[in-house]
């Protein structure tokens, strides 16, 4: 069986979001995209299975200022799937 590589999407509600995305970058699989006005921020999460992401969504909930987590997208793709060259004429 090929590995997996497991991708999602995060909006993150926070009290201070300037505090809590420093709290969050040294997290690890984690990029923040967006810190917005009103405490919102955009997260990718990136981990080799479904209970890793689980995990760190439960640890990120549970960070001082959170208020949610709140999962956006979720997908999970073979690693080796990933490698494959793109055949630009059957392209979506």
């Amino acid at each position: 069986m090929s590995a997996e590589i497991h991708i999602c999407s995060l909006v993150v509600y926070a009290r201070h979001a300037d505090t809590v995305a420093d709290r969050l970058r040294p997290l690890p699989g984690l990029e923040i995209h967006a810190v917005a006005p009103g405490g919102k921020l955009v997260v990718v999460l990136e981990a080799d299975s479904e209970a890793e992401i689980l995990d760190r969504i439960r640890e990120i909930q549970g960070i001082d200022q959170v208020l949610a987590a709140n999962l956006v997208y979720h997908q999970s793709e073979r690693v080796d799937a990933l490698e494959e060259e793109i055949d630009e004429d059957h392209a979506p």
